[in-house]
């Protein structure tokens, strides 16, 4: 597999446009692993931070590393699954890959898990894909070329959809917020709650991202720490669909730069590049 070294090599829009079709296959060949693993059987691990892994993870986290291993050698991929190989900063291109998003759902027998694969050149996602195998949905993005969504069978993509994400709401109009299902916090609540007759639609996972990108919520805060690999394909997604994420104070994310833990402390995913906190 790739290590997770640091490197100096950029891929740019028209490399990383060939790699799409490829790196689609591996998300939907990770799913397609999660999906044949039997949860009422399976182990369950904490791991430092308190957080489970399973071997639905760990098959996943295979199938992406050996595969980019094959298709890019040269880029280095930091998946939250080795993310004790990782070499900070990141000064060109990297994968960032969270091969098992929204485990917790996973576990409780839930479909609102995914498989994120971002590509993450200068800083800043530039391609991202998100696989929601059991919903049979991938959501991709290339920043700058537009995104689109898939509706999937076991072991192959289906015909890609264009998706974009929608205008602020109509005066009087209800704001749809995508809320976390299983990590509520504060902040995150007070936000919305500062948008009269919001509505929530409680979502597992970066599908979250998936329904601001096809213009089916408005925004998605979270405003409590999460890790760079939860964010980075919903990050390129949502932004190639012609929205923004930005921290709470309005500002861009950066992705790779050494943060400790490879923490973001806050996000907030807006469907209206126009809209403003």
């Amino acid at each position: 597999m790739n290590e997770a070294r640091s490197s100096t090599m950029v891929i740019d829009r028209d490399a990383a446009a060939a790699l799409m079709e490829p790196l689609t296959d591996l998300v939907v060949r990770a799913g397609a692993a999660v999906l044949a693993v039997n949860r009422s059987v399976m182990r369950v691990e904490g791991k430092i931070d308190g957080s489970p892994v399973t071997e639905a993870d760990l098959a996943a986290d295979r199938i992406i590393g050996e595969g980019l291993a094959r298709l890019t050698p040269e880029i280095p991929a930091l998946s939250e699954e080795r993310v004790h190989q990782a070499k900070p900063p990141y000064g060109g291109s990297f994968f960032l890959i969270d091969p098992l998003d929204g485990t917790k759902e996973f576990i409780a027998g839930r479909n609102e898990f995914t498989v994120n694969l971002a590509l993450v050149t200068n800083g800043t996602p530039l391609l991202g894909i998100i696989g929601a195998p059991a919903l049979g949905l991938i959501w991709r993005g290339l920043v700058g070329q537009g995104a689109e969504r898939l509706r999937i069978g076991e072991t192959s993509p289906g015909v890609a959809e264009p998706i974009h994400t929608r205008k602020l709401p109509a005066p009087g109009a209800p704001w749809i917020a995508a809320v976390s299902r299983s990590h509520g916090d504060i902040r995150s609540e007070a936000f919305i709650s500062a948008r009269p007759g919001a509505v929530r639609e409680m979502l597992g996972s970066a599908v979250k991202f998936g329904r601001v990108a096809e213009g089916g919520a408005d925004i998605y805060p979270r405003l409590a720490p999460t890790s760079e690999w939860d964010v980075a394909a919903g990050h390129a997604v949502v932004t190639a669909a012609g929205g923004k994420i930005t921290d709470g104070q309005g500002a861009a994310l950066q992705f790779g730069r050494g943060r400790e833990g490879f923490i973001v402390p806050e996000f907030i995913a807006w469907g209206d590049p126009a809209a403003t906190g």
